[in-house]
């Protein structure tokens, strides 16, 4: 079948992989102009890791792995270790996986059968499901038909606000904003221990990984209206949030993420929808079922939801209908688990007071 995928993450590029190694055409549209390489280390978990070997991918994304949770500490305003990050609430077996997002990027782009499907610096605009099609529009001016439309363009993704409205109706917001920035100084440094500094309801620190080292924040806060696509407009949200933090390194550090053209910023939010498909187009990843970084599960998600819809199709001799439906009844418990997996980790990362802040500590120092 003709197919089109809508997003160049993890879960797009690994549909790309799966549906094209089993014979489909597919397209791959994504609205950056490359693919993002830049943000904190991610986790590969449970089953994911069995989907990795079963794509070819798992050997050479455990000679990348690295362990940034085993070297992260809280410190205080003078920089002093006041208590150890808490390793066994970050992971769930010895088997997971942490590698660095550009190294699994780059793994799974290599393993894209035909890297000329990947379109970038275009979006889709306009879908049209008449039954036996899909016409799609893209921002770009171009128009084509396709048998099915993947939608794996992430938590703020177009193809589920064109197919099934508008992203409010399916957000649920944690809370917590993030952000991440560069640090280039910092990564040729010998140590590689990660530092997390807090004042009341906001985080900020320095992780460091291989040679490479990010500015990391976040802040307590109800929802924020804004563009996700204004580099701006995050940057100045980032900047209110810790405007008047003078103490440590924030201010260093909110200079450098200021600076970032590539700076990342977003919410800690879920998205929970009662179906994940619609006539013949079909959400994956974050479009479908956001987890929210505080699980630590979405690029495992990506990865059997990817896998799964593949597959499915392929059992059902192409009946996208019992496809999809197949997909979704194997995906929604692993979706639900890791919603449901979020845990205390706002508190432990980014305690409301200064007695909130105090307590942790003293609870993972007494833990350790």
């Amino acid at each position: 079948m003709k197919i089109l995928v809508s997003g160049a993450g993890v879960a797009g590029l690994a549909s790309a992989i799966n549906l094209g190694t089993r014979g489909h055409d597919v397209t791959v549209v994504e609205y950056g102009r490359d693919l993002r390489f830049s943000g904190s280390p991610i986790d590969i978990r449970g089953d994911a890791l069995g989907i990795a070997d079963r794509m070819g991918l798992l050997t050479t994304i455990r000679a990348q792995r690295i362990d940034t949770t085993e070297l992260a500490q809280f410190v205080d305003a003078d920089g002093r270790p006041v208590a150890a990050a808490p390793i066994e609430e970050a992971s769930d077996s010895p088997d997971d996986v942490e590698i660095a997002r550009e190294d699994l990027m780059r793994t799974i782009a290599d393993a894209v059968p035909d890297p000329d499907v990947i379109r970038f610096g275009d979006s889709v605009e306009e879908l049209t499901d008449d039954g036996d099609g899909v016409d799609v529009r893209f921002r770009s001016g171009r128009t084509d038909r396709y048998d099915l439309v993947i939608g794996a363009d992430g938590m703020h993704s177009a193809v589920r606000r064109l197919v099934f409205g508008p992203e409010r109706d399916y957000v649920k917001h944690l809370g917590v904003y993030i952000a991440y920035a560069d640090l280039p100084g910092e990564g040729s440094r010998p140590d590689r221990v990660s530092t997390l500094y807090n004042v009341p309801g906001r985080m900020a620190g320095v992780i460091r990984f291989k040679d490479r080292a990010l500015a990391a924040f976040m802040f307590r806060s109800d929802w924020l209206d804004y563009d996700h696509h204004d580099l701006e407009a995050q940057k100045k949200l980032l900047a209110d949030a810790f405007t008047d933090v003078t103490s440590w390194r924030v201010p260093e550090l909110l200079d450098a993420a200021l600076a970032d053209p590539a700076l990342f910023f977003d919410s800690a939010s879920q998205i929970h929808m009662p179906s994940w498909h619609r006539g013949r187009v079909a959400l994956v990843g974050d479009a479908a079922h956001c987890a929210a970084f505080l699980s630590g599960r979405g690029t495992s998600l990506a990865l059997t939801g990817a896998w799964f819809l593949a597959e499915e199709l392929d059992r059902a001799g192409g009946d996208h209908t019992v496809a999809f439906e197949r997909y979704e009844a194997r995906q929604r418990p692993y979706a639900t688990f890791a919603q449901e997996s979020i845990g205390k980790g706002r508190e432990t990362l980014i305690p409301a007071t200064w007695e909130d802040i105090e307590a942790r500590n003293e609870r993972l120092r007494l833990g350790s």
